[in-house]
């Protein structure tokens, strides 16, 4: 059924604070994601399991290459969903909450993220908006996937809820509830009248 991609990894730990790396979170909260998924009966598809990127060693731009074999690996196991897990930063450290983006490339990347979203706001203390991306991973993927970042490593209270197990789980529940809401909202729109 779908893919979780813990972002980063490797060479890339992505942002960070102090010892703690953004890439080590994601994993973690990937591999929780992708227990809670599979309790609900969904096949998922690792992008990555251990602190490794997708580059290779003849890649010229590391980043590129890496972000080209996760489509590739996208595209390969045929998979129904992407979920791209990452953690945010600002300068400022007030800036808090869960955001989703997507990228209109398809229709159903707006619906999956309006989902998740909707399970966030109703499930945490989130305020943040559903946004667009340009970015080159959602810009090139034509399977339906957000980007969703799971809260802010900038700030005080959730750099340490992120860190916790019990946090982690919620995170992955709300996500797997917006996954949920958004698989029954493509099957009303799929049923023939």
């Amino acid at each position: 059924m779908g893919i979780t991609g813990a972002s980063h990894g490797g060479r890339d730990p992505g942002t960070r604070y102090h010892k703690i790396l953004e890439k080590d979170l994601n994993l973690e909260l990937s591999k929780v994601l992708r227990d809670t998924l599979l309790k609900q009966g969904a096949t998922v598809h690792m992008i990555r399991e251990e602190d490794e990127d997708l580059s290779s060693k003849w890649d010229s731009g590391k980043k590129r290459g890496d972000l080209y074999r996760r489509i590739l690996f996208i595209q390969k196991v045929k998979s129904d969903l992407y979920l791209s897990i990452h953690l945010n930063w600002f300068n400022n450290s007030y800036h808090q909450g869960a955001e989703v983006l997507y990228n209109p490339i398809n229709k159903k990347n707006k619906i999956l993220g309006e989902k998740i979203m909707e399970s966030f706001k109703k499930n945490t203390y989130t305020k943040r908006k559903l946004i667009t991306t340009d970015l080159y991973l959602y810009r090139n993927t034509r399977v339906p996937g957000v980007l969703i970042e799971c809260g802010f490593l900038s700030n005080p209270n959730e750099r340490y809820l992120l860190q916790t197990k019990k946090y982690q789980q919620k995170v992955a529940e709300v996500i797997t509830d917006g996954v949920i809401e958004y698989i029954n909202e493509i099957k009303k729109d799929t049923k023939v009248p």
